[in-house]
């Protein structure tokens, strides 16, 4: 039996890019979808109907108070969380010489201080469900330090931390990994990018579908694999 069949969960971020091809990924496993977006409602509606109809439930993840409201709203739906996938998360690039408190804060508030306050939320579900599954979604930026992009790995780096902190804390009913993806293209691979993917050990990009892979991995096994962090890099973090 497939474990995850008729399970729900939550994948942030679900409307666009890799947030879509994992939520197709859980639909095409047998789970039940729920879809956060922020702005995306169009992007996220097609994703939901690709999904078999699955929820819709928006939320500006910048605002705790409205990220309670989002696992109430799933509470009061009636639906059993089981995983979570905090995909959500946002990227610029400065000179760190350059980078502003609201530059910092932008970066941040979703993609450390929101994935926190989602995994708050959902164990809290969860553990009255008997336990579950939380997946997230961190960044080869997390492993290795990019120059201008100080801000971002930072975030990163945090919430691989978070991860490992929050397994033990939330052990043994909630596990909690991450997936680190490397350089995943989306019709814009810049000169960055491509000089990445050049010393890529694979000598090519990765898929969405590939970060789709590792995040069932973690959804579908056992409580003794929690803490752990999967790079989908192409072998570039040995770099």
């Amino acid at each position: 039996m497939n474990p995850l069949q008729d399970k729900s969960v939550l994948v942030t971020g679900a409307a666009k890019r890799i947030g879509r091809s994992i939520a197709l990924r859980l639909a095409s496993e047998g789970a039940r979808v729920l879809i956060h977006y922020h702005r995306s409602e169009a992007e996220a509606r097609q994703t939901a109907r690709e999904c078999g109809g699955a929820p819709l439930f928006r939320a500006n993840l910048e605002s705790v108070p409205e990220i309670i409201r989002l696992f109430e709203q799933i509470e009061a739906s009636g639906e059993p969380l089981y995983g979570l996938v905090n995909n959500a998360a946002r990227f610029t690039r400065f000179d760190p010489t350059e980078i502003t408190e609201a530059d910092w804060d932008f970066i941040h508030s979703v993609n450390l201080k929101a994935a926190f306050f989602c995994c708050q939320q959902a164990a809290r579900l969860m553990r009255m469900n008997g336990g579950g599954r939380i997946v997230n979604i961190s960044s080869l930026g997390g492993l290795r330090p990019w120059a201008e992009h100080a801000h971002y790995c930072a975030s990163k780096a945090g919430l691989i931390m978070l991860t490992k902190a929050l397994a033990k804390a939330f052990a043994p009913a909630i596990t909690v990994n991450s997936v680190a993806p490397g350089v995943i293209p989306f019709n814009d691979l810049n000169s960055e990018a491509g000089t990445m993917v050049r010393n890529t050990p694979a000598k090519r990009p990765g898929t969405p579908e590939e970060v789709a892979d590792a995040v069932v991995y973690f959804l579908r096994a056992s409580n003794f694999i929690t803490g752990q962090v999967l790079a989908v890099d192409g072998g570039l973090n040995l770099r």
